[in-house]
């Protein structure tokens, strides 16, 4: 049925700018900004776009790298206003040189680590941390000064940086922390892979994972509020069979020889401290064609997504 004339002669309220008031009587009442049902959602951003980092790795890797951060940033790809890897998520290699300091005071709720190579000793809030190879850990979102040993330290660094700066948030404050210093030493993390090992999975197991969690985030399970990290493991000639979640994910390669992943069709070679990027929604597997078990730990914005009940997790084989 076609439209009165009177109504089909009206402009799209699509095509409306933003209205300001007409008669604003004070500071307040003049930043306000009026949109409509045709035009207020249909905002269309970049999407996220799946990467694999490689060069980033290699930098922080070489001999006599400078002390200091190097990013896998996407902002410009995505529009995003402020550094990140995905909308709500930055990952880093961290570089400190063999006996030098690095103080950083990053505006996250917390930072989750991994230490790739060499050894070094964290402070943060009073507590001293050795950490070494395969060691995890997690910073609250205070300063902390770590100081490289005798060799180069470096470092994979998950944090959420780009939700606070969305938000303009500061970091906690000692009041409202959600989280403390935590170290997962790599013993430690082997014996409860073992543990995992040693029992079967179900139908609706999502591949052999270790999840790291602490005691302020276990009823949650997750390492922040935002966001959960899982070390990943994969046994030789299998593959996790394709799956989606609407949750983004940043995987670092730990170990595996002829692997891959196939993100939204596209396969993925790994390559050992590698980074990838998979978007939110995209179907994904991983792939194990080598002999020895793969190792990838994986950080994902899930706690917002579980929180919110719209992580949408679904199996597609």
């Amino acid at each position: 049925m076609s439209q009165p004339a009177a109504l089909s002669q009206k402009p799209d309220m699509a095509d409306l700018p933003a209205q300001h008031p007409a008669t604003p009587h004070s500071p307040a009442e003049a930043r306000a900004r009026y949109f409509n049902s045709g035009n207020a959602f249909n905002i269309k951003l970049p999407p996220v776009p799946s990467r694999l980092f490689t060069d980033e790795p290699a930098r922080a890797l070489a001999d006599g790298a400078t002390t200091g951060f190097i990013p896998c940033d996407q902002s410009d790809a995505m529009a995003c206003a402020f550094p990140a890897t995905t909308p709500l998520m930055l990952a880093r290699y961290a570089v400190v040189a063999a006996g030098a300091r690095f103080t950083v005071d990053l505006r996250a709720t917390g930072s989750i680590w991994y230490v790739i190579a060499g050894r070094g000793q964290v402070d943060c809030l009073g507590e001293s941390l050795a950490v070494a190879p395969g060691d995890v850990f997690l910073l609250p979102g205070s300063p902390a000064r770590i100081t490289a040993g005798a060799e180069q330290l470096v470092m994979w660094v998950v944090s959420n940086e780009p939700q606070l700066a969305l938000n303009g948030d500061l970091p906690p404050d000692e009041a409202r922390r959600p989280v403390a210093v935590v170290h997962y030493p790599a013993a430690e993390i082997a014996r409860q892979v073992d543990i995992i090992y040693d029992h079967a999975q179900n139908a609706q197991t999502s591949g052999i994972a270790l999840i790291f969690s602490s005691e302020p985030q276990a009823a949650a399970r997750n390492i922040l509020p935002s966001l959960t990290l899982s070390l990943n493991t994969l046994p030789p000639g299998e593959h996790q069979r394709a799956h989606r979640h609407n949750s983004a994910a940043i995987t670092l390669v730990l170990q595996g020889e002829s692997c891959h992943s196939m993100v939204d069709g596209v396969r993925c070679p790994w390559s050992q401290w590698a980074t990838l990027v998979t978007p939110p929604g995209a179907p994904h597997s991983h792939h194990n064609g080598g002999s020895e078990r793969a190792l990838f730990l994986i950080v994902q914005d899930g706690g917002l997504h579980y929180h919110a009940r719209t992580m949408g997790f679904s199996f597609l084989e």
